[in-house]
């Protein structure tokens, strides 16, 4: 035996019939192996140590998934298989996180440092900042310009976005409160922001008929915990015996996700099923059957990035975070849907009798600082 990978002098290689293995001790002694495949009972190596997670893979060419997961590929598939083996996940991975569910914290907007309450403006002036600045998309500055110009109320673009940040902070209560029950298919994706000039994304959750947002969480990547933490928050109102079935594209962090949701679940309920739709053309009847899930939540990011698009990026965390709960209240209780025959996804029934765009924000307020 000899070693015969230069380098690393991790391999070996029987001089007899030219099999190589590993020389690492955690190859070697099984029974100190931590985690053990299930289909086939060999020991699971560490694969990759991300952030958040370590993946474990089973090595054995003839496990059960792996010829399984081999039998279900195409001719195209195969013969991509010999020349770029690494597009296909045949092997079985277990993943183990190194988080805890009670750790995972939706994103929410700061404590203000003033009382919406207590401004020296009026709450019609509130009111119709919102309406500008949120419902109908104008940047801060040209809504503070259309308030001096057209009413006649003097105010800069600096108290426009303040009181944006705290009327958000109660917003957000009051989306997580009047959220209501969710349906048996959600469809989640991620859209991307800029922060301090960085990207960041924020994970979207769309409930597929009533159309209301579940979740929202701004995040500095698309990896694994911050698309749990969406997750969790869409299905936090469904029905402890409720089939969910949640929808996205070919993000690995969503399928891993779910199954750290399903770990946390108890036995007796039952399992959240992912589906997934890759690509712009429907390659496989998955694909086929869910594709409409898929483009609803791609034009709720065209709707959401169309509100802050006029912003050009946000200059703290906190900014992006009160304007994203803000578009969501819009969304979920101001805005009528064409597809709802020009209804709200969520009814308030406080709101019915309330003509104007800015009473109902004054309305909301209210009820959210009661």
């Amino acid at each position: 035996m000899y070693r015969n990978n230069g380098k690393e002098q991790t391999q070996l290689q029987c001089k007899i019939c030219s099999a190589t293995f590993q020389a690492d001790n955690r190859f070697r002694k099984s029974l100190k192996a931590k985690y053990f495949c299930p289909y086939c009972q060999c020991a699971l190596f560490r694969w990759k140590i991300l952030l958040h997670v370590i993946a474990h893979k089973c090595s054995n060419d003839n496990c059960p998934h792996r010829v399984h997961a081999l039998k279900e590929l195409n001719p195209s598939e195969r013969a991509l298989l010999k020349t770029k083996s690494s597009q296909f996940k045949l092997c079985y991975v277990y993943r183990e996180y190194l988080f805890q569910a009670k750790e995972l914290k939706h994103s929410s907007p700061l404590k203000p440092l003033i009382d919406i309450t207590k401004i020296h403006n009026s709450q019609n002036v509130l009111g119709l900042i919102l309406a500008f600045y949120v419902s109908f998309a104008i940047t801060a500055r040209k809504t503070a310009y259309i308030l001096r110009m057209v009413f006649n109320i003097n105010v800069s673009y600096q108290t426009v976005l303040n009181y944006a940040e705290a009327a958000s902070f109660h917003c957000h209560e009051f989306n997580m409160k009047f959220k209501g029950p969710i349906d048996d298919t959600s469809a989640g994706d991620e859209t991307y922001i800029k922060i301090f000039g960085m990207f960041a994304y924020v994970f979207l959750f769309l409930s597929s008929k009533s159309l209301k947002i579940t979740a929202y969480h701004v995040a500095h990547s698309r990896e694994t915990q911050p698309a749990i933490t969406a997750m969790q928050e869409a299905i936090r109102t469904a029905e402890p015996q409720q089939k969910i079935t949640i929808v996205s594209d070919g993000n690995p962090s969503y399928p891993a996700g779910i199954h750290f949701l399903n770990e946390q679940r108890p036995k007796e309920l039952p399992r959240i099923e992912h589906r997934k739709v890759i690509g712009l053309q429907n390659l496989n009847e998955e694909s086929t059957e869910f594709r409409p899930f898929k483009q609803l939540i791609e034009r709720l990011n065209r709707t959401f990035k169309f509100h802050v698009r006029s912003g050009c990026g946000f200059k703290s965390n906190n900014g992006a975070i009160a304007l994203t709960t803000l578009i969501v209240t819009d969304y979920n209780f101001l805005r009528p849907h064409m597809s709802l025959d020009f209804e709200t996804p969520v009814h308030i029934p406080e709101l019915k009798d309330i003509s104007t765009i800015q009473g109902q924000w004054i309305k909301i307020l209210a009820m959210a600082t009661a």
